[in-house]
């Protein structure tokens, strides 16, 4: 029996997933209304096959309750997806994953071994200098009274059931062999290579792989603006020989996909894992200039394109925004490069603006109060706007016939 704490994007996958290959799994999370619409079949956001699952006559194992002492008491596993955000100095916030941890150590009694998993994304030597420390003080002997692992996940949204279902790596940071030999029996039904490392060592792959994530977009970034300078040239084309190269994969949700120019990366993990990784780092004395760089690229982006258009568009015009998620297939709208752009938008002296999404509309309007007019349709902002801003890479924004021959900013090269 596993449980699993926090049924966001990242739990519910999770519990899910294990469900599918048979494990019997208990879901908690401390929203009561997104409990009770994952009780009632509905999934609280937009992931393609989940609610299919959720919904599916064959899954037998997953059992959502809002009884976590009963969970707990029956689990061997509990694994914590909670979220870990930004703090105002860049670091990750761990208060929400440390109260979870702390709640269910209390319903825990010291002879019955149980293997607190970290899947929740925290910086390297969270688990060995935080999170064990903070278990022990609570009078529980790691190894003997309780199993300590973190176990990164490497879900991307629009993909996520694949992801977890198909694994390409399995991360177990876990130091005492106990826990080691449980975690790898439940991961035993995914016949994927699995690494057991250290704690750290466990953390540091999470953020190894999304800090370059986020310096592939802003070197391709900075490139673009290098190519702008230069002049003469075709960046779009450019790019696009670039993944050429047999050394890249030719899968369209390769590495490719992120070594390429637009307005920035957004969403829930690159801004607040950069930020974090470069936090932490300072903390111990060295600072990383190419993560400050990644950070500031992302940044200047936003401001390299409100100027392109600031300089071509006069401030009296009504300028469309297409796309409001920070990636297509999404309705992600967490730190989404359009909201920067329409901030800086306003702050140059652009008062008329308008937007749309194919999916992101009521998630954008709920998290950002901004003065801005929302369009129902594509036709619609085409019709109505002076000159358009290619925001998100949707496939209904490739078809340059519908924008009636007015200016647009193709910041995501899809044109």
């Amino acid at each position: 029996m596993i449980t699993v704490i926090g049924l966001g994007f990242v739990g519910l996958t999770t519990a899910l997933g294990f469900a599918a290959k048979n494990c019997r799994v208990y879901g908690y999370d401390n929203n009561r209304e997104k409990l009770a619409s994952i009780e009632a079949g509905e999934i609280p956001f937009y992931e393609p096959h989940l609610r299919e699952v959720l919904c599916s006559t064959n899954q037998k194992f997953f059992f959502p309750t809002q009884e976590p002492d009963k969970a707990i008491k029956e689990s061997k596993v509990v694994i914590f997806c909670v979220g870990t955000p930004c703090g105002d100095d860049g670091s990750a916030d761990l208060s929400h994953l440390l109260s979870a941890i702390d709640e269910t150590l209390g319903l825990m009694k010291k002879g019955d071994f149980k293997v607190l998993v970290i899947k929740s994304t925290v910086p390297p030597s969270t688990t060995k200098e935080i999170i064990r420390p903070f278990i022990e003080k609570r009078g529980f002997v790691i190894g003997k009274d309780v199993g300590l692992a973190n176990n990164p996940e490497f879900l991307r949204e629009g993909y996520a059931w694949d992801d977890f279902i198909n694994p390409d790596r399995i991360i177990l940071g876990v130091e005492d062999e106990r826990s080691a030999a449980i975690l790898t029996e439940i991961y035993r039904p995914f016949q994927a290579p699995l690494f057991t490392v250290s704690l750290s060592t466990g953390e540091f792959v999470k953020y190894l792989s999304n800090t370059l994530l986020a310096t592939l977009i802003s070197f391709s970034n900075e490139m673009s603006m290098v190519a702008d300078a230069i002049g003469d040239i075709d960046v779009k084309s450019a790019f696009r020989i670039l993944h050429l190269d047999r050394r890249w994969s030719g899968d369209p949700a390769s590495m490719t996909t992120y070594a390429y120019p637009g307005c920035g990366y957004g969403g829930y993990c690159l801004p607040k894992d950069t930020q974090a990784l470069y936090a932490q780092s300072s903390r111990h004395g060295f600072s990383p200039f190419i993560l400050k760089e990644v950070i500031q690229t992302n940044d200047k982006i936003k401001d390299f394109i409100v100027s392109k258009v600031e300089k071509q568009i006069g401030k009296d015009k009504t300028i469309g925004i297409l796309g409001l998620s920070f990636k297509p297939g999404s309705d992600d709208v967490r730190d989404t490069p359009a909201a920067a752009l329409i901030e800086l938008l306003l702050k140059r002296g652009f008062s008329g603006i308008m937007a749309f999404d194919p999916l992101a509309l009521e998630q954008f309007q709920k998290a950002y109060a901004l003065p801005v007019t929302y369009a129902s349709s594509l036709d619609e902002i085409c019709r109505k706007a002076d000159a358009l801003i290619i925001a998100t890479g949707w496939d209904e924004f490739k078809d340059s016939s519908r924008f009636q021959g007015k200016p647009v900013f193709d910041y995501r090269y899809i044109l």
